[in-house]
């Protein structure tokens, strides 16, 4: 019986744990510093859904709500606990910062173990996999988002380690039987963590899942596993979709209602096609919708003929891995993202504008950021293809210096045009943050225990910022979804019906629930707030706070 080998982390792997920790840690506090960490509006969703799971006027888990899976922000609940760490953003951060950390030494350890011709990694396959790490680590949209509470850089990890772990299992199947199915397991939690961290795991569960069982069925060793393992791994893999699916039938009794309910992708398309806005382009469309995906992700490599470039060279990984090296067939799970967001688009109302072609925005471009590893791991692939036709030492040499010269050029052109990441993110807050700045200004002005009533979808960002606690207003999150028609009213709908009685503030956005559905008859207006670009918000005192102020 073959032994298998110790995958303990050798020094190479030690050492790029210790480079992704200066990048990660010397980026992050660079944008701190420039107040560059909260300009996603998305960040502010993903660290207040966290924060509120305490800080509400109706606490707990069903705080979690039903478009964005869970577990990010259970993951960020303990740092947002301070209220230092909850206003500036640095507590929604910091399970950002582990998980890019995770990431490159995965890229590593999964460009090692894949391209080694034995069970022990060798010279070619090393050098292959820091040309892979290099890649992925230094891309400056990367470094950008991992600074940030947006859940790419976790997502990009549990995949990572979950085709890790899937190498491993095909690698060291004909070995111990142990060895294989602890590596099967493995994968199988990385996939759960996935799937509750984003919608792209749930596609990535299935694929593994397939590939699973034409190992399986393939190998002859493997009709010797018990089936109990392969079992184990499908009900594992089935896990967390199931638990998402059972938690949306028993709250909103919809187990789709994140997919089709009135805050998914689907219905915001539904208010935009009503309104007149010309369909996105891939809307219906596989074929464009891939192109656009693609383009996207050309983007977050690098700009202009340096991201050509580097597209044709993972290709050319690609079609190395079908000539010559099918024993690395587990590595196109890599480019599973691909065929994923081409049915987003092309189907579930997931737009993607970019700065290049019409309609010419920035919007959704960070998507493109998911097939980084794919384009990392096939262009090492394609240099390792290289190394692999000369055994001249100075030739291999001059391979890998030019490769790394390559990198470095093609990313310095990224950052003199300012990474596409933190581009789509600033041009988008050039006019939410101005009003969330005059709207939290004017919220502090207010009594330090007043009670405001008011819509947190998109305001949510002028109260961290100003650091007036959730548990203070009444929002849309207080409604109970769950409630039966013999129970009584929520706390957001009676105080919606009459705000005298509930709230000693109202706080109004042009078109939003309260602007639309609050009883305006007890309200008066104190300030209306303008900012360009967004919709005027007033602020209202009720009867009850005219009250108070009197005593």
């Amino acid at each position: 019986m073959k032994s298998t080998p110790t995958r303990r982390w050798d020094h190479e792997t030690i050492l790029v744990a210790q480079i992704a920790i200066c990048i990660s840690v010397l980026s992050f506090f660079y944008y701190l510093s420039r107040g560059e960490i909260l300009l996603y509006g998305d960040v502010f969703g993903h660290i207040n859904i966290a924060r509120r799971i305490f800080d509400s006027r109706t606490p707990g888990l069903l705080q979690l709500g039903t478009v964005w899976l869970p577990l990010a922000h259970l993951l960020m609940l303990p740092f947002v606990i301070s209220d230092r760490m909850w206003q500036t953003g640095i507590g929604g951060s910091i399970p950002s910062i582990f998980a890019y950390i995770f990431a490159v030494v995965g890229i590593f350890r999964l460009t090692k173990t894949a391209l080694s011709r034995s069970m022990e990694p060798d010279a070619p396959a090393r050098r292959a996999a820091w040309i892979a790490t290099a890649i992925f680590a230094a891309n400056p949209n990367l470094i950008y988002m991992q600074a940030t509470a947006m859940t790419e850089s976790l997502y990009l990890a549990f995949s990572i380690w979950a085709v890790v772990h899937f190498v491993e299992f095909v690698k060291f199947r004909n070995t111990e039987h142990s060895s294989s199915e602890r590596s099967l397991m493995n994968c199988g939690f990385c996939i759960i963590a996935s799937c509750l961290t984003r919608y792209d795991g749930w596609f990535l569960a299935v694929a593994i899942s397939l590939a699973v069982l034409v190992v399986f069925v393939r190998s002859n060793s493997g009709l010797r596993f018990p089936r109990r393992s392969l079992l184990q791994f499908i009900l594992l893999a089935a896990l967390a979709p199931a638990l998402w699916l059972g938690y949306n039938a028993i709250v909103y009794r919809n187990p789709l209602e994140f997919a089709n309910g009135p805050y998914s992708a689907k219905a915001l398309a539904r208010k935009d096609a009503a309104a007149g806005t010309a369909p996105y382009p891939g809307a219906g469309s596989m074929p464009v919708a891939s192109i656009f995906f693609l383009k996207s992700a050309q983007l977050n490599l690098a700009e202009g003929d340096w991201g050509r470039l580097w597209l044709a060279l993972a290709f050319a990984g690609v079609v190395s891995l079908f000539i010559k090296h099918r024993r690395f067939w587990p590595l196109l799970l890599l480019w599973v993202p691909l065929p994923f967001y081409a049915l987003s688009i092309t189907y579930g109302g997931v737009p993607i504008y970019l700065p290049v072609w019409w309609p010419h925005g920035y919007y959704n471009v960070r998507y493109g950021l998911e097939l980084l590893p794919a384009f990392a791991v096939f262009a090492a692939l394609a240099v390792f293809q290289l190394l692999e036709l000369t055994s001249n030492r100075r030739a291999q040499i001059a391979i890998i210096f030019i490769s790394l010269a390559a990198i470095a050029a093609g990313y310095a052109g990224v950052w003199r045009a300012q990474p596409i990441c933190f581009r789509e993110a600033l041009i988008n807050s050039h006019t939410r943050t101005p009003l969330e700045g005059a709207l939290g200004d004017n919220l502090k002005m207010l009594p330090p225990n007043s009670t405001l009533l008011m819509s947190l979808g998109d305001h949510v960002g002028a109260l961290q910022r100003a650091g007036i606690p959730l548990r203070r207003t009444i929002n849309e999150n207080d409604a109970k979804p769950w409630r039966k028609p013999s129970d009584p009213p929520d706390l957001w709908g009676s105080a919606l019906a009459n705000p005298a009685l509930y709230a000693d503030y109202v706080v109004a956005s042009e078109g939003d629930a309260v602007a639309t559905r609050a009883n305006h008859q007890q309200l008066t207006s104190l300030i209306v707030i303008h900012t360009e670009g967004e919709p005027p918000i007033t602020i209202y005192s009720t009867p009850r706070a005219r009250a108070s102020h009197k005593q």
